[in-house]
């Protein structure tokens, strides 16, 4: 059996990730994901309605038209979490395969309200939950594994194939966090035994492989963000926050910081409010019980209009637009198409760092420059990454000890990096180390 590694997506840049694994005539392909950057160009692009050929076109989701190409029937499609990256294509690619989606039970809830928003194609595909520690039989020869890794959304995953020729190892996106804010540390035990088993091949992604140490805990974040808010217990003016989202355990440092200051904390937002939900939901996270929150244009602003007539100082409220996405709430606030206003002395803080391409940069910079313009207080970088740094991905080859491995999830710069990295531990490039960009392919045995 031959074990060949497709790079369908996310090799080129950061985003649209999809890797599909050939083990003889079955393949199982690893995430379908969406570049949000490459839509917002598109000022009237609507995602839900638009034909999978045009937003490859566009570079938004992976060109799998190169799968027709590959020989052999696909068995089953793995997603390793809810971040769109990684899932936001599967309403345009995954009817083209007969073939369930798996992935754990938050993600695939997560999958579920994405198919359920699709307009123009129907996505019948089974939705299968699996657990971490769990094992789903693909075939006779092709056993996928679930292990617990840490990241910035809750239920991440590394996705192990287990074949004949060893384990092929699927490792985007994740952090060694021993500490956690929810949900338990990675499962450092089974990797090591998985690298004693045998690891044919290594995916990994090389985002933050520049960066020096070991990724911070996400307490460190918990700790700055709550030295931050609880130093304006008694402050009167505003205090409002943005961050991703999907950061559920993010959300619940703030909401509880708010909570300890006599703060109403308020989740705005329709992503905000699907995240949340959906992990309260699952009893996945406990909030305080003071927290409410808001999704639909509405109801947002009826809410608004409350605080601002009780006064802002009653209420923390949590906000997308962090990367000054037109639309998002802090972006409506700023351009006054809310009933909240920001007043002099108001405090806005950026619990997120900016995803670093020239279109977030710019429209970081014009909503900070309007809050200023308006006399907002700015807090930002109140953050830790959801990525390994160069330490943990060391740790972690140390633990696999893969015979090949193939860095991914960046472009040039990041696999090239990981590349230099790898070679400094001994694997050698075109040899046991490879790098891929989208479209190309490559064949790896013992």
């Amino acid at each position: 059996m031959d074990i060949e590694i497709i790079a369908v997506g996310g090799f080129d840049e950061v985003g649209r990730n999809m890797t599909a694994v050939r083990c003889g005539k079955e393949i199982v392909i690893f995430d379908m994901g969406l570049r949000l950057d490459q839509v917002m160009i598109h000022e009237d692009a609507e995602i839900e309605s638009m034909h999978s050929l045009d937003l490859i076109q566009m570079k938004a989701i992976p060109d799998d038209t190169m799968m027709n190409t590959v020989d052999g029937t696909v068995m089953a499609i793995v997603c390793t979490h809810g971040h769109l990256d990684h899932i936001g294509a599967i309403p345009k690619l995954a009817h083209r395969y007969a073939a369930p989606i798996i992935a754990t039970p938050y993600t695939i809830e997560l999958i579920r309200q994405q198919i359920a928003g699709e307009q123009k194609f129907g996505v019948n595909n089974k939705l299968f939950a699996l657990r971490t520690g769990q094992r789903y039989s693909i075939s006779q020869n092709v056993v996928l594994e679930f292990i617990r890794v840490q990241h910035s959304i809750i239920e991440s995953v590394a996705a192990v194939l287990h074949t004949p020729r060893g384990a092929i190892v699927y490792l985007n996106d994740f952090k060694l966090d021993r500490t956690p804010v929810v949900g338990d540390p990675p499962d450092f035990a089974r990797f090591r035994q998985i690298g004693k088993e045998g690891v044919l091949a290594l995916i990994v992604e090389s985002t933050n492989v520049d960066m020096k140490g070991r990724t911070p805990s996400e307490r460190i974040a918990r700790d700055v963000v709550r030295d931050t808010i609880t130093s304006y217990e008694d402050d009167k003016s505003a205090i409002i926050v943005s961050t991703f989202s999907s950061h559920i355990a993010r959300i619940k440092t703030i909401a509880e910081c708010a909570h300890e200051i006599g703060r109403k904390p308020v989740l705005v937002g329709r992503s905000m409010e699907r995240y949340s939900t959906v992990a309260e939901q699952m009893k996945l996270v406990a909030f305080p019980s003071s927290l409410s929150i808001v999704g639909n244009r509405k109801s947002i602003d009826r809410v608004m209009r409350r605080m601002m007539k009780a006064g802002k100082d009653h209420f923390l409220p949590i906000v997308t637009g962090h990367q000054g996405e037109p639309g998002s709430i802090l972006s409506r606030i700023v351009q006054e198409d809310t009933p909240y206003r920001i007043d002099k002395g108001d405090k806005v803080l950026f619990s997120a760092k900016v995803i670093p391409n020239p279109m977030n940069y710019g429209q970081r910079y014009l909503i900070e420059t309007k809050l200023r313009m308006r006399g907002a207080r700015i807090f930002d970088d109140l953050h830790v990454s959801g990525h390994a740094y160069r330490e943990d991905h060391y740790e972690m080859l140390h633990l696999l000890n893969p015979e090949h491995v193939i860095p991914s999830h960046g472009g040039l710069p990041q696999t090239g990096g990981y590349a230099q990295f790898a070679e400094e531990l001994g694997y050698t490039l075109h040899n046991d180390l490879h790098i891929l960009r989208n479209g190309q392919r490559i064949t790896v045995s013992k």
